[in-house]
């Protein structure tokens, strides 16, 4: 069927695995790594900038789109895609994460969400069904269920209560979405480090059923071993022939170390954030292009980087125009971080296909250990 949404299965190399999540809007190659266009855009960076890097999938936030232009507006616009001109897939997280961060300005029930705006403090009201339709009126591709997310550390009675909760909010969620061909609705697995609620939340899900899965609740805080942990048997729980997405991930290790442990899609704001701020991700770690060592380096960022940044820009150049707070400098350096990451995703498609993903690993860790030396 033309219009189905599905995941095929490619090559596996340990638990690591590559695929293709096929879409009406475009395939999106597995592992895959999600930019994160927040309000509409990715920072600093035009759509086709954005799909030259590499992507083949974006991210928006149902929180801040239903509070700014507002997803009704979006709907009458068009959809989101013509909105914010963008052909590709995109996925929508469910505004959960965002409306649990605000701390006093919420207030949680059974039934939902009130919450005060960030922007201008009116009261807004989110529940599953909510969501689903602000996901519909938006028009993405792949929609997530509504759900509660502490923040970890948190005690057990919490996590499980939040745990079950959310899987309340996700069987809503399943029966609000309706039937969309062509659209995809995952399940969000929840249960912080606990295996056995982790296990409690996958079978519920299984028993609702989903287009795919989402390991949610990491990234939260409990640091990268914790979540590495977790990862050891978290998508294991979850069905093998959908998509597995580990949300709001994260700096290059942690993306490499959840591949892994058999993870399939990942989204974070960190490249383009950074990018922002002058830190560039390379082969070798970190650069912060604002240090003074780079003021007279007549060197690319990386000269193994096929970026514009790369291609046509000195660090002495790169570090001016960061320093200055100029607006090129953001845009070269996101695209840069950005090509970075779609760069290191190909990588490891290539790797696990090849079954060399063990040594790939190796190398990878290596030279970031060798880390970015200064020229003599």
């Amino acid at each position: 069927m033309a219009n189905a949404f599905r995941f095929e299965r490619g090559a596996s190399d340990g638990s690591a695995r590559t695929g293709i999540i096929r879409t009406p809007r475009g395939n999106i190659r597995t592992p895959a790594f999600m930019p994160v266009g927040t309000a509409a855009t990715v920072k600093a960076m035009l759509p086709g900038s954005v799909r030259a890097t590499g992507a083949d999938i974006l991210l928006g936030n149902t929180y801040h789109l239903m509070l700014r232009p507002t997803a009704e507006r979006i709907d009458r616009l068009g959809g989101l895609h013509r909105f914010m001109n963008w052909d590709g897939p995109i996925l929508t997280d469910s505004g959960g994460f965002q409306v649990m961060s605000l701390g006093a300005l919420r207030k949680l029930d059974a039934d939902g969400v009130t919450f005060k705006s960030h922007i201008d403090g009116s009261k807004h009201r989110l529940t599953p069904e909510r969501s689903m339709e602000i996901q519909r009126l938006l028009g993405s591709d792949i929609v997530m269920c509504f759900d509660e997310c502490p923040s970890l550390p948190a005690d057990r009675d919490r996590i499980a209560a939040s745990m079950r909760l959310s899987m309340d909010w996700a069987a809503r969620s399943k029966a609000a979405f309706g039937d969309r061909p062509g659209h995809a609705l995952f399940g969000i697995q929840q249960g912080g480090l606990e295996p056995d609620l982790r296990a409690e939340s996958a079978e519920r899900l299984r028993e609702i059923g989903f287009d795919g899965y989402a390991v949610g609740g990491l990234a939260v805080g409990e640091g990268q071993a914790a979540m590495f942990d977790c990862l050891d048997y978290a998508p294991g729980q979850l069905p093998e022939d959908r998509p597995r997405y580990l949300m709001g991930v994260g700096k290059p290790d942690d993306i490499v170390g959840a591949v892994a442990r058999g993870i399939d899609m990942m989204d974070c704001v960190l490249p383009s954030r950074s990018g922002r701020t002058g830190q560039a991700f390379t082969r070798h770690g970190v650069v912060n292009i604002r240090n003074a060592r780079h003021a007279n380096d007549p060197r690319p960022l990386d000269e193994a980087c096929g970026c514009p940044a790369c291609r046509g820009y000195s660090r002495a150049y790169l570090h001016h125009v960061s320093r200055s707070k100029e607006i090129i400098g953001s845009m070269l350096m996101t695209w840069h971080n950005l090509h970075y990451y779609q760069d290191l995703m190909a990588g490891m498609r290539e790797a696990i296909a090849s079954g060399t993903f063990a040594s790939w690993q190796v190398e990878f860790h290596a030279a970031r250990v060798a880390g970015d030396i200064a020229p003599l």
